[in-house]
Formats: C-alpha cells, structure tokens, sequence
C-alpha cells in the first residue's frame, strides 16, 4: 500500500447497525465513525443503504454528514437481503470504474459481506470493517484487511497534557487540533510525523482550519508556538529544512524526566593519562621540537666493496 494519502469509499448497512442498537441507551453517532475514518485518507464516497420509513430519526444526522441515503423498500415488497446486494454492487462498481479509490470501508457486522471483501482485496482494494462488537461475524471481521469496533472510537490513550489555562481561545482550540493529528498519526503507525501530513490531517479532520485564522503567518510558527508551550519536540530535516515532529503530548514530560540531560562532546579529544603511547618516552634533557639523536646517519664500519680493477 502507498504511503499517500488513501482515498476512501464508505458502505454503510445501517439497518445491521441499528439491529446492534437495540436495547442500548445510547444512540448511533455517525460523526464518531467519520471522524476515525478521516484519519486514514480522504473520503470520497458516503452511502447508507435502509428502510429510512423504519429509521427516521436517523436521517438528519446522516444528511448533515453529506452521506447519500439509498433508500431500500421494506422487505416484504423487495426481498430479504435487497440491501446487501444492492450494497455489494455499488462497491463492486466503484472499484472497476474509480482507480484512485483505493479503500473501501464497510460499515456492517454481517457475515453475508465477507465474499464482497474477498473480491475487493483480490483486485487490489484495502478493506477496512467497522461494526459492533456484540453483532459482528468473526468471519467478516478477520477477512478484512482492518477491524474497527465501534465501541472503541473516541478512545484515545492519555497522552495529550493539560493545556494551559490561561492561553488564548483561540489558540487552545488550535492546540487540541493539531494534538488529535498527532494521535491520528501515531495510531496509524507513521514513523515521521512531516509538518505537511500534520497540516493534511487537521485540514481532513477540520476542513475549515486555517492558521491565519488562529493568529500565525505559517503553519511552522504554529508548530514553533507549540512548542514552546512544551506540548511538542521539532527538528528540522536536513534535506528539505522542514519540521518533523519527534515527540509530543506525554512523551516530552516523561522522557525528559526519565532521560539524564543531554551531555554534548568536547570539541576536541584529549589523550587519557592511561593510554598506550606510540612510541618511547621523551628523554628529559630533549627540547620539543628537535630531532632524536637516533635519527642521525650512521656512518658504516664495513668497507665498501671493490671491484676487481681496485676502483
């Protein structure tokens, strides 16, 4: 799979969904589902497939999110599983015709999907699961690629400090942004945390985000901003001077209590007192600077040899 950004298609059988909802006391939020969606590219394509005459107190939230609603008649007038196929063709017509989809989510717990999610990796498609963790087919969840359970959305591991309270609105809205791209990062396993997929992960999560509109000239001066309130560690690449994100949230605090202060090296090695020498000791009477004695030419007691003229 690219490194790049994914672009995603979401399948949702909301009919299962609500089936999984049933006798609980809180209500489906899709803005929940969205929001960890956002996180792994850009999402393309939305549709929810029901009766909407059985769920319609659903519908407006679902429209807010711009998720077209596929309306399925009741299952007495098209038959059982209308919706699944009807599903199955939209995704399947989708990966043939739409190229640059190369993610597809289904949003459902039922087994009867687990061919669908064969026939989208065979041609190459990742497939993400989402579904409930009560109501979910061990099938369908172990044949896709990830498993998402809803249960677990909105779980983000403590790792993001306390914000300062005296800090501007402003800023504190554009902190907490910029803090849930850095978990989004993480949790997808992105080794460098670059300033641009940072700023490409709020604009997805926030599409109105705009750091001009939180007071700074450049997004780097927003990052800069940070961290000097400590929220974050930055270095710079060598290659393309711009900012990577090394640590943030919790790690700064822990590590640098845990971790003894950086000590920088000398600027120059000095020899240790208890090192081997290159060669004998200095007589003391020697000047520095002047030539050993064993250095001098050494005149040959031998005599030189004749030839047989005497020369």
């Amino acid at each position: 799979m690219p490194d790049g950004e994914r672009s995603l298609a979401v399948f949702i059988d909301f009919e299962n969904l609500a089936l999984g909802f049933q006798g609980r006391r809180d209500r489906f939020e899709i803005l929940r589902v969205l929001e960890r969606l956002v996180e792994k590219g850009k999402i393309v394509a939305k549709k929810a497939y029901c009766d909407w005459s059985r769920f319609g107190s659903y519908t407006q939230p679902l429209h807010e999110a711009a998720i077209e609603l596929v309306e399925i008649p009741k299952r007495s007038q098209t038959g059982k599983n209308s919706a699944d196929i009807r599903l199955c063709v939209d995704a399947l017509y989708l990966a043939y015709s739409k190229e640059h989809i190369d993610t597809f989510v289904i949003v459902s717990g039922d087994s009867d999907f687990s061919p669908l999610v064969s026939k989208l990796k065979e041609n190459g498609k990742h497939v993400i699961g989402l579904g409930m963790q009560d109501s979910t087919s061990e099938l369908l969840r172990d044949n896709c690629d990830e498993f998402i359970y809803y249960e677990d959305l909105g779980k983000a591991p403590h790792m993001t400090p306390t914000l300062n309270a005296q800090l501007p609105e402003n800023k504190r809205k554009a902190f907490e942004l910029l803090l849930e791209s850095l978990l989004a990062l993480r949790r997808e396993n992105k080794e460098v945390l670059w300033s641009s997929m940072v700023k490409d992960t709020m604009k997805r999560k926030k599409p109105s985000f705009n750091e001009a509109y939180h007071g700074y000239r450049t997004f780097s001066e927003l990052l800069e901003d940070a961290a000097k309130e400590g929220l974050l560690e930055l270095d710079t690449d060598k290659r393309s001077r711009t900012y990577v994100v090394t640590r943030f949230g919790s790690e700064v605090g822990s590590d640098a209590a845990a971790a003894p202060a950086p000590v920088r090296p000398p600027a120059a090695r000095r020899r240790r007192s208890g090192g081997r020498r290159r060669g004998p000791a200095r007589p003391a009477g020697d000047a520095v600077g002047t030539r050993p004695q064993a250095d001098a030419p050494v005149p040959s007691s031998a005599p030189e040899a004749r030839g047989p003229d005497g020369d």
